[in-house]
């Protein structure tokens, strides 16, 4: 029996501006949304959704239109986002909901292109305000008081707010789903009792607003009905024991595409024919739902970034940082989803059976009987070794790990391990038209004691201090040394000890530079131990503490505290010397912060002087550069610098910090995205706060592109699932049936050079092929005459396309297609 919510909503609103698809005919369709046991049932009717996590804060809007249109191309039919508290509402009682925080736009921007979107969290755990850490007796993510009243507060705001633009399914919006907590299982025992009954009161707030449409919470399983519980992780079909009613969906609300990164980290992959497999696994198990966290990862802009994490967010997904599609994984999972649409009416409609034949083996067959409806999974789930299976007559060859996907039992149209979509490399070239940058610099000086305004007798708390409105916070202390409390031999040094909560310090005494020193994502307290010069008279220590983004995850957030707590001077003629509780100063943020130094107002208020090579920490530095030729995404590679903030005409394109360097030996993230809506035909400011010390000399501002595409394609290979479509319950062909090389170059290009072709035995990887023993020397010239400049082509593999018989040398084996080719713009198009 489908479960159905109470659809009524607050009809005192006003009306929406919102503009509905062309398609409705242009009239808002108002839907109801609800669901049974197989999925989400709208207007009536079960369907099979394809969901994205894009982060509306994680990109300017002027992004947002081709980021959907992108998804809406890659098979999608919802777009997920969380709401972020911390973003909306920074100061208690004070909203923002402008420029990439335009929550209500971004959805009506989903509705436009015909998707529906999937409201997630409404803030929480994504991003809690500071401000909210200092309401009295609080206790985050618990049966508390306080907490319950703000959240309550917050949550129904963002629902009205939702409503009064009619954003909601039955209201006529694309909303179909919302989301209240997010995998609070896993600090739920830290609560106890208070946990059970925060879960109890969360599902029957949420459900209490009377949205019209379901809400879920992820990895809960004791979700209360009706709160669909739902699964995050990488393999839901295996790991997700199913929802705690027969009455709810399957439904997998994040399926990693990677990992987002945090400074330090190696590079995060996860490769598409994963993906791919554990979503053919998922809906083969009574899976309805998928949701791919993330399908564009964006930008943590300014100081939105939680503790440690890059600027760059979850690149490996689809579509990477800059927008661009990321092939194979895009392509793949778009020909995925055309298969299980194929499938779609036996998935929804037809009995589950399986038919297990080894360990590793297994058959799994949707059917209505009486019909032809039917669709048919073949599993391999061994991780080294191929198989064949025989299913109703016929032998399937199945590689290693994967699933084959039969929409009528009879025909493969995908093979989870086997990709026939294109791939493609990332290539950054530095701009002709911003090259030669000169740059200028400023330096902060190094507070005393009697220069800061707050005075406490040891060093405070950092987050308290700061209270989320700088990185940045100046302790200094002063000690009165008589000569025989000095070290007598030149050779001997007193050590500077400090023990730092988090995140980084830089350290100076007397003005001089000391150090640096930091924690890490995992741990993030560290010990700064660095030999100083000390004189006799006064001495001053002064320290600069550095935050790298608040907390996120995990229990009892309002209790994670950062900043120095216990400084000693160790080796003196008395022994050591505890300055802890010595008396300090303390001021929040550095004077270029106050001074505005990023904006063009504020950097004329000091005098800058050339940059020549590398500098000290603390530097500002500033440059202008044109805007770069073309219209390909620009970044800026900041490999010679260290650890800082960067700014281009004002605004700010988050934190950078090449110098915290992975196990490989390199940065986490060398490239920072500057956004062309960012740019103006004039003069642009650039600007950096050095933290640490580099060399603005090496700075470069680069092209990005993905026009370098590829195919790999073997006589093994199916044809592309574009081959098929459904006729009633048949299967149709859309053309010929014959495997090939499909390539399409992106962003309206055509196809200028073949960089590489061989039908033989090649092998490695796009940007990286070589010829094998054997290759036909007709293989450029074939590739050429197909695909020399157009924007899109197919190159059958067929062997007398390349060779006759009696030129082929090598004709008993099973042959591969590599092409590598370059795209560009052609001169019709590049004025």
């Amino acid at each position: 029996m489908p479960f159905s919510y109470n659809t009524t909503v607050d009809g005192n609103f006003q009306s929406s501006s919102w503009a509905p698809p062309p398609h409705t005919g242009g009239k808002k369709t108002k839907k109801s949304v609800t669901y049974d046991g197989r999925s989400l049932i709208i207007n009536g009717a079960r369907g099979l959704l394809f969901s994205g996590s894009i982060h509306y804060p994680r990109s300017p809007p002027e992004m947002w239109p081709d980021l959907i249109s992108k998804a809406k191309e890659g098979g999608l039919n919802v777009i997920q986002t969380y709401v972020f508290w911390n973003i909306h509402e920074p100061v208690q009682g004070q909203y923002n909901f402008e420029g990439n925080y335009d929550l209500v736009k971004f959805i009506k921007l989903i509705g436009e292109q015909g998707l529906y979107a999937s409201l997630r969290d409404d803030g929480l755990r994504r991003g809690f305000p500071y401000w909210l850490r200092e309401v009295p007796n609080i206790t985050f993510r618990s049966y508390n008081e306080p907490f319950m009243f703000h959240m309550q507060k917050f949550t129904t705001m963002i629902i009205d707010m939702m409503k009064k633009e009619k954003l909601f399914a039955p209201q006529g919006g694309p909303i179909i789903m919302s989301q209240i907590e997010n995998e609070y299982g896993s600090v739920q025992l830290a609560y106890r009792d208070m946990g059970v009954k925060y879960i109890d009161w969360a599902a029957n707030m949420a459900v209490g607003l009377q949205t019209g449409v379901p809400w879920v919470m992820c990895k809960q399983m004791d979700a209360p009905d009706p709160v669909i519980n739902t699964c995050n992780g990488r393999h839901c079909g295996d790991t997700f024991p199913g929802p705690n009613s027969p009455t709810k969906p399957s439904l997998w609300t994040e399926n990693w595409t990677a990992q987002y990164r945090v400074f330090g980290d190696p590079p995060s992959q996860r490769a598409a024919e994963d993906i791919a497999y554990s979503v053919a696994r998922f809906f083969s198990k009574n899976g309805s739902f998928v949701n791919y966290y993330m399908y564009y990862g964006g930008t943590n802009y300014g100081r939105t970034g939680s503790s440690f994490v890059t600027t760059r967010y979850y690149d490996e997904a689809p579509l990477d940082e800059y927008g661009l599609r990321r092939e194979p994984k895009f392509g793949h999972l778009r020909d995925l989803h055309r298969a299980l649409r194929l499938s779609k009416k036996a998935l929804l409609w037809g009995v589950p059976s399986v038919q297990r034949i080894t360990n590793d083996l297994e058959i799994r067959v949707y059917e209505k009987p009486g019909t032809d409806i039917c669709a048919a999974f073949l599993t391999n789930n061994h991780t080294k070794i191929p198989a064949t299976v025989n299913f109703r007559g016929q032998d399937y060859f199945l590689p290693r790990r994967s699933i084959s996907i039969l929409p009528d039992c009879k025909t493969l149209v995908f093979n989870t391990q086997t990709i026939v979509a294109q791939h493609n490399a990332r290539n950054f070239h530095p701009s002709k038209k911003a090259d030669k940058l000169k740059w200028e610099v400023f330096q902060e000086s190094i507070p005393k004691i009697d220069e800061l305004p707050l005075k406490n007798k040891i060093p405070l708390e950092l987050y308290s201090l700061t209270k989320d409105t700088s990185d940045f916070a100046w302790y200094s202390t002063s000690i009165t040394f008589d000569r025989l409390d000095l070290p007598m031999r030149s050779d001997i040094l007193p050590v500077l000890q400090i023990a730092n909560l988090g995140h980084a310090m830089v350290a100076f005494v007397n003005g001089e530079y000391i150090g640096f020193g930091h924690g890490s994502n995992i741990e993030k307290s560290f010990v700064f131990q660095k030999p100083i010069n000390l004189k006799p008279g006064v001495n001053h220590i002064s320290l600069l503490g550095m935050t790298v983004g608040l907390p996120n995850s995990g229990a009892n957030m309002e209790k994670r505290f950062a900043g120095p707590r216990a400084v000693t001077l160790q080796g003196l003629n008395a022994g050591t010397l505890d300055v802890t509780n010595n008396n300090w100063g303390h001021e929040v943020g550095v004077k270029g912060e106050k001074l505005e130094l990023h904006t063009e107002e504020g950097s004329q208020k000091v005098k800058w002087s050339p940059a020549i090579g590398a500098g000290p920490p603390l530097t500002w530095y500033k440059t202008y550069f044109d805007v770069p030729e073309g219209q390909n995404p620009v970044a800026v590679r900041l490999s010679t610098m260290g650890k800082g903030m960067a700014w281009v005409n004002g605004k700010s394109i988050g934190r950078y910090w090449v110098s915290y360097l992975s196990p490989l030996g390199q940065p986490s993230q060398s490239e920072y995205h500057i956004p062309r809506s960012f740019l103006k035909p004039g003069k642009n400011l650039m600007v950096l706060f050095e933290e640490t010390g580099g060399n603005p000399q090496g700075i470069e501002v680069l092209l990005v592109n993905r026009d370098t595409i590829c195919s790999y394609i073997s006589e093994a290979h199916p044809p592309s699932v574009k081959t098929w479509k459904k006729d009633g319950d048949q299967m149709a062909v859309v053309e010929g049936v014959k495997s090939g090389a499909h390539l399409t170059c992106p962003d309206d290009k055509v196809i200028k050079s073949v960089d590489f072709a061989s039908f033989g035995d090649p092998t490695g990887s796009c940007g990286n092929f070589v010829v094998g023993k054997c290759t036909s020397e007709n293989s450029e010239k074939v590739v050429a005459k197909y695909c020399l400049g157009k924007d899109s082509c197919s190159i059958p593999l067929e062997r007398e396309i390349f060779d006759d018989h009696s030129h082929d040398e090598c004709p008993n084996i099973s042959k591969v297609l590599a092409v590598q080719v370059r795209c560009g713009r052609s001169k019709s198009k590049s004025g």
